[in-house]
C-alpha cells in the first residue's frame, strides 16, 4: 500500500476547492509577520504534516494570494524567477538581508535567516 501526500489525498475532491492541506499551509503563510520569514520545512514542522517539498508545491500552486515571499528556502537564497519581486517586498517590510557574496558572483542579497526567521511565537500571532 502506498502513502499519498496531503495534496494527492485532496485531488479526489472538486477541482474548484482548495485542498485542506493547502488551506493550512496558506494560513501559516498569512500569519508570518511582515519582515519575518519561515522556511518550507518550518511550515511543515509547524503543521506537523508533510515536508518541505509538499509546502513548496502548495506555495507554487496556490501561494499567489498570500505573502508568498515570507515562505523561503532554508539557505536564504531568493526564489529563482521571482527574486526582484521578493526583494521589493523584503525591502518594503524591512526584512533582514545579507549583502551578496562577491566571491560567488552573486548580485542579489540573501535573507539573513538568523535574524529574519520566525518561529511562530504566540507573542506575534503564531501557532496555537
Amino acid at each position: 500500500m502506498s502513502e499519498q501526500s496531503p495534496l494527492e489525498d485532496a485531488s479526489a475532491g472538486r477541482a474548484d476547492e482548495l485542498p485542506e492541506y493547502a488551506e493550512r499551509v496558506l494560513d501559516v503563510a498569512e500569519r508570518i509577520p511582515p519582515g519575518r520569514v519561515m522556511t518550507y520545512g518550518d511550515v511543515a514542522e509547524w503543521l506537523e504534516e508533510g515536508g518541505p517539498r509538499q509546502v513548496g508545491r502548495v506555495m507554487a500552486l496556490y501561494g499567489g494570494a498570500v505573502p508568498w515571499w515570507r515562505v523561503v528556502r532554508a539557505d536564504g537564497v531568493l526564489l529563482p524567477g521571482s527574486e526582484l519581486r521578493a526583494l521589493a517586498h523584503y525591502r518594503a517590510e524591512g526584512t533582514p538581508l545579507r549583502q551578496a557574496d562577491r566571491s560567488s558572483g552573486g548580485h542579489l542579497p540573501r535573507l539573513d535567516m538568523r535574524r529574519a526567521r520566525w518561529d511562530g511565537d504566540a507573542d506575534t500571532g503564531g501557532h496555537t
